[in-house]
């Protein structure tokens, strides 16, 4: 299994892992078709009242889409098959609170799961970055997403940055993406302690707050995602050329800010 579900009966807190820590928790099909069935699964387990996601080990939350992934596209640039739109919570209709724990890095598709939990609590070593732009690809869902979560000149940053330059922690934590800071190794524990204070009140208040927070962004969000289909299909290289880049990538360590 690439996916772990773990829940505390007592404290009423289910901790979901991404679980595929040689490959940097990045998402292959099957890691995907797991964690849509967690949130269905917890849509019906009325002993779980609020979730704490997070990666395995210490390298890396989640590195989005496993390049090894293959996903047959429609020849047709009005049709997309995008595995990672339905990946997240509220895709699922789960409108428990989600709190993500996030130690290493954070890149890529890992921003569709981070723009549908309710707030993200990172350990000091956590770095977020988007490589769409180094590899010849339009960063569109990911963008559209932290746009609802950053300052945009922030989220322009990242994004258009690609690959040569890393948001550390404490960037992340000033600018609003992330909302408590920990020593490395301690975003999970302060993740399920704050998710054991939601949990412990009422539940129907809780699940209606969280619709609430998300039908305030819902409208924007929508109109976002349906550009996004047709300037990914006008701004991509063929995946041939986007491999021939990511070959070729540079050895040279990122800036970190």
């Amino acid at each position: 299994m690439s996916v772990r579900l773990d829940s505390d009966k007592d404290t009423g807190v289910a901790v979901v892992t991404l679980d595929r820590p040689a490959r940097l928790n990045a998402l292959d099909l099957e890691a995907v078709r797991e964690l849509k069935d967690v949130w269905r699964e917890l849509r019906f387990d009325d002993s779980v009242r609020a979730v704490v996601l997070t990666g395995a080990g210490q390298r890396a939350f989640c590195t989005g889409l496993d390049r090894d992934a293959v996903v047959p596209q429609p020849n047709s640039p009005y049709m997309q098959d995008d595995p990672l739109l339905t990946v997240g919570p509220k895709a699922n209709d789960l409108w428990k609170p989600v709190v993500a724990a996030v130690e290493g890095m954070a890149c890529g598709g890992a921003f569709y799961l981070l723009g549908e939990c309710e707030f993200v609590v990172a350990g000091a070593n956590a770095v977020f970055f988007d490589p769409h732009t180094t590899y010849g690809m339009v960063s569109a869902y990911e963008s559209v997403l932290l746009a609802q979560r950053m300052p945009y000149g922030e989220v322009a940053r990242m994004m258009l940055m690609g690959t040569a330059e890393r948001i550390s922690a404490r960037r992340a934590f000033d600018v609003g993406l992330v909302s408590e800071l920990t020593d490395t190794g301690g975003a999970s524990a302060a993740a399920v302690a704050c998710a054991a204070v939601v949990a412990g009140y009422p539940a129907a208040g809780v699940q209606g707050t969280v619709r609430a927070l998300w039908a305030a962004k819902e409208a924007a969000r929508a109109m976002g995602f349906a550009q996004a289909p047709h300037l990914i299909s006008l701004g991509n290289l063929p995946s041939e050329e986007q491999a021939e880049l990511f070959a070729a990538r540079s050895a040279a360590e990122p800036r970190v800010r």
